[in-house]
């Protein structure tokens, strides 16, 4: 009977192509560094094939390392998916969560909950990863994200958290110098900020009370990948923005901006929790979102 595969030794080396770094294997795995370099040998020895070439500056597979690495990889992701239904179970959650959140709300909503959640759940670790792009949670191998959008069909599992307004706002002395545009096709004859991850491509929809529909294609100087960059200017009067309320709703409350348009609506957005298909969430997972499900509740029931 011929003896098993390497388990051990192609998982390492699984971890070492995705990261194409031994050394930040070794920290992601918690082994040394010599450990990982071992297990890669004991499996090129194995196989009779060397499966990366190194230089002092690069790591890249070489052909019998490329046919090797989908199966590599789909053994690792099983391994961990089968450890992390057997966490699912247990009354304690515990274990790393690899989480995916928008920048800005990842730091004014999010981070200043964390304090909190961890004296809750003293064996979950957070590893917070801030940007505004979307991840690929399958593909780079995360937990959970927050999405503050209109969900496009995916098979992503999604669960919604909170709502999540946004409004067409203006400070009060561009309206004063350019005037009070009062339909949404009014937006192309003024100064409009761009934001670069919108689903729709920078396409700004509305629908009012009768069901008329308008959608514009605005345009202005400054375009950026995170709204929070666009205030400044904001502020300043240079244009008219489209935020989320969580960006610019103290700014509204404090009369610093007006939101303009206010017979028409845009689209109902929401802040969904999303995870990767197949089987439970993890228990640390749902815990985190049962935990900001409340928090984000109680915080938009003191902003009403």
């Amino acid at each position: 009977m011929s003896k098993l595969p390497d388990f051990e030794a192609l998982a390492i080396f699984a971890k070492v192509m995705e990261l194409r770094s031994f050394a930040a294997a070794a920290t992601e795995l918690s082994l040394s560094k010599a450990t990982v370099s071992k297990a890669v040998s004991r499996l090129e020895e194995r196989l009779g094939a060397r499966l990366f070439n190194r230089t002092s500056r690069r790591l890249a597979l070489t052909d019998a390392g490329q046919k090797l690495s989908e199966r590599a990889a789909r053994l690792l992701a099983d391994g961990e998916a089968a450890e992390s239904e057997a966490l699912a179970q247990s009354t304690t959650p515990r274990g790393l969560v690899r989480f995916a959140v928008p920048m800005s709300f990842g730091i004014k909503t999010v981070a200043p909950l964390l304090p909190e959640f961890m004296e809750a759940y003293p064996e979950v670790a957070i590893d917070l990863h801030l940007s505004d792009a979307t991840v690929d949670l399958i593909g780079e191998g995360f937990d959970a994200g927050l999405r503050i959008a209109r969900l496009p069909d995916s098979s992503l599992i999604a669960r919604r958290l909170c709502g999540m307004p946004r409004y067409t706002v203006a400070a009060p002395s561009y309206l004063k110098r350019y005037g009070r545009p009062t339909h949404p096709m009014h937006l192309a004859e003024h100064k409009c900020f761009g934001y670069a991850y919108l689903s729709t491509q920078g396409v700004w929809h509305y629908t009012n009370a009768s069901g008329e529909q308008a959608s514009v294609r605005p345009a202005g100087q400054l375009r950026v990948n995170n709204g929070e960059a666009v205030m400044p200017a904001l502020l300043a009067g240079l244009g008219i923005a489209d935020l989320p309320d969580f960006i610019v709703g103290d700014a509204i409350a404090r009369g610093e901006v007006e939101v303009i348009l206010k017979g028409w609506r845009q689209p109902e957005g929401a802040v969904h929790l999303v995870t990767p298909p197949g089987g439970p969430r993890p228990a640390r997972v749902e815990v985190l979102a049962d935990f900001l499900a409340s928090h984000f509740a109680k915080g938009r029931a003191q902003r009403k």
